[in-house]
């Protein structure tokens, strides 16, 4: 069964492969999501307490074709009827990069459509969109995942500028590596998230960082290391240990400094309407925070469903449907750009 497409809507076939998650979208006029198809690696990579590159690589590998031709048939879509191709091409893992990249490339040649490269992080940002169809720049944006922590002027479509930034750990690595070190293995967020609804958030006063010369960078690296050097002094003196308020302490400072930079940002920049995104932003402690500041300070609070915050390729097309009508278009000389800054135009 085909879906009937109307005249003037524009279809945007996504490919998402920056880390662990093969994915593609069909999304309609950067709004509406028609399909939105997930091959997660998670399980595989449970193995090795953490994603192993190379092993993700030859994944996309195996599965991009497949995902694709799923995102096609759930939107009752056909190739004819998508108008341009976007796909992430940085930052990620480079390996990965090039499969989703390479891929794309294929498509757009083939079907003779354009082809427009994307920002990871944009298309965090874009998850937004697609929810809250009443958002519209010019927003703050709080995007914290496994590799970002990003403090955001939405200033318009495809217009950012970054006001903060961690300065070593993302709040998300932050996450994974006390989950390892508390024996949660990965991923760590959800178990920690889990486990510290069991604990007592203020047990344990763990620091919260300020950056001297910056006052809305992050940094999670302390915080890091004294929850590993509270764990190593219980354990030398031989004096127990509580996971969950472990986890409910450093879950509750990450959340601190995360909303107080937010709020602070919000006030100076005199923003009326702030929204989250990255896969820490599926965080119910970190969501509920979030909200209740903004109500407090009359704030409009905007944050995509835990499906979206996660990697996915609706997000994508979603940047790919505002890139496209300002006019962005990649040659097929695109390459996959592991360290790409927001903004930035390759």
């Amino acid at each position: 069964m085909i879906r009937m497409k109307n005249k003037g809507e524009i279809w945007i076939l996504a490919i998402e492969s920056s880390c662990d998650e093969t994915a593609a979208a069909v999304v309609k006029d950067g709004r509406e999501v028609l399909s939105n198809i997930i091959s997660s690696q998670i399980e595989l990579h449970k193995l090795y307490g953490g994603v192993v590159p190379e092993i993700a690589s030859r994944k996309h590998i195996e599965k991009i074709n497949q995902v694709v031709e799923e995102a096609l048939h759930a939107a009752e879509a056909s190739f004819d009827d998508i108008d341009a191709i976007a796909v992430t091409y940085g930052p990620g893992l480079v390996g990965a990069l090039l499969v989703g990249v390479a891929f794309a490339k294929s498509l757009s040649f083939g079907l003779g459509i354009p082809l427009i490269g994307i920002h990871h992080i944009e298309g965090h940002i874009s998850a937004n969109y697609i929810e809250n169809k009443e958002l519209e720049p010019p927003f703050l944006c709080l995007v914290v995942s496994g590799g970002h922590t990003h403090l955001v002027c939405v200033q318009d479509y495809g217009r950012y500028e970054i006001i903060g930034r961690t300065r070593d750990d993302a709040a998300g690595e932050a996450f994974d590596k006390v989950a390892r070190a508390i024996g949660l293995g990965y991923p760590g967020g959800p178990k920690i998230e889990a486990l510290a609804k069991e604990g007592n958030m203020e047990a344990i006063p763990f620091p919260r960082a300020k950056v001297n010369d910056g006052q809305y960078d992050f940094s999670f690296s302390g915080l890091k290391s004294a929850v590993l050097n509270y764990i190593n002094g219980c354990k030398m003196k031989g004096e127990s240990l509580c996971e969950a308020d472990i986890a409910a302490s450093f879950q509750k400072a990450v959340v601190d400094v995360l909303v107080g930079h937010a709020m602070e940002a919000a006030e100076e920049f005199k923003m009326k309407k702030c929204a989250i995104a990255g896969g820490v932003a599926s965080n119910s402690a970190f969501r509920s925070a979030m909200q209740k500041a903004c109500e407090d300070r009359g704030i409009a609070f905007y944050h995509p469903s835990p499906i979206l915050c996660t990697d996915n390729a609706a997000m994508i097309g979603a940047a790919g449907y505002y890139e496209f009508i300002a006019g962005t278009r990649h040659s097929w000389d695109l390459n996959a750009v592991p360290n790409l800054k927001l903004g930035e135009r390759i």
